[in-house]
């Protein structure tokens, strides 16, 4: 049954009629036209602020009134989206920002795969780890790309940086080098993730943080508590010998 409190106000019992008679249910039905039917009706909520005067709350399905309001014209414009709602271009633009991030987060997995896979490093399970990596992070870049369209926007791709092609360190090793460049990656892209998600919510846009959190957050703080456990572990191993059997762990 539904609550008389809403917003400070009140839902006032009315009168509806239909066909001659009276009914009170809270809702006001008012008689339409209609060539099949001689009880078509309009629905029309009705608040009271309590001192007796009654407001129409716009919950209106006959004449369809709403729906010629500028903000549900559909544009006739070859060049404008249809779908697109409430979409801002502040929220556009950062879902284009972030597909640049995966991009190049992707790139640098991708180095590393190359890097691991040499013959004179044979690395196969980091190898392994890093071009899952780096498929991971394309399909989050195509994702970002399909809720693009699917909001109306467009998708303008940025430059992508060259990264390093060598990842041997001296003092720490290749291994725990590169993991170590892996977990900040990837501490730096659910940092954008989170500004993407700031942006949404300044512009309101209920259904962008619903994706960014039901698509990305969880994942993201998974995969950085994933990689803090290799970090952790290569460390432990030093190198040499320790780094070989971990590697072998990464093909099982």
């Amino acid at each position: 049954m539904m609550s008389k409190a809403v917003l400070g106000c009140c839902y006032t019992p009315i009168t509806i009629k239909s066909n001659g008679k009276d009914f009170v249910n809270g809702v006001k039905f008012g008689k339409g036209t209609s060539s099949s039917s001689s009880s078509s009706v309009v629905v029309n909520a009705v608040t009271s602020d309590g001192g007796g005067n009654e407001a129409l709350t716009g919950v209106l399905f006959e004449p369809f009134k709403e729906v010629k309001r500028d903000a549900f014209v559909v544009p006739v414009s070859p060049q404008a989206s249809l779908a697109r709602q409430y979409y801002k271009d502040e929220c556009e633009s950062g879902i284009n920002e972030q597909i640049n991030v995966e991009y190049n987060a992707s790139y640098v997995y991708h180095a590393m795969y190359a890097y691991f896979d040499r013959d004179n490093v044979a690395l196969k399970g980091l190898a392994k780890f890093f071009k899952e990596s780096s498929e991971e992070e394309r399909e989050h870049a195509e994702k970002l790309m399909e809720y693009q369209n699917v909001r109306g926007g467009r998708v303008k791709l940025h430059s992508i940086l060259n990264p390093p092609s060598e990842f041997d360190h001296a003092e720490k090793g290749d291994a725990l080098y590169a993991m170590e460049l892996a977990l900040s990656l990837e501490k730096l892209v659910n940092e954008k993730l989170l500004k993407l998600h700031s942006v949404a919510d300044q512009n309101n846009d209920a259904q962008m943080t619903d994706f960014i959190e039901s698509e990305f957050l969880a994942e993201q703080v998974e995969s950085i508590k994933k990689i803090s456990d290799y970090v952790t572990q290569l460390r432990m191993v030093g190198k040499g010998h320790g780094v070989w059997h971990f590697d072998q762990k990464l093909l099982e």
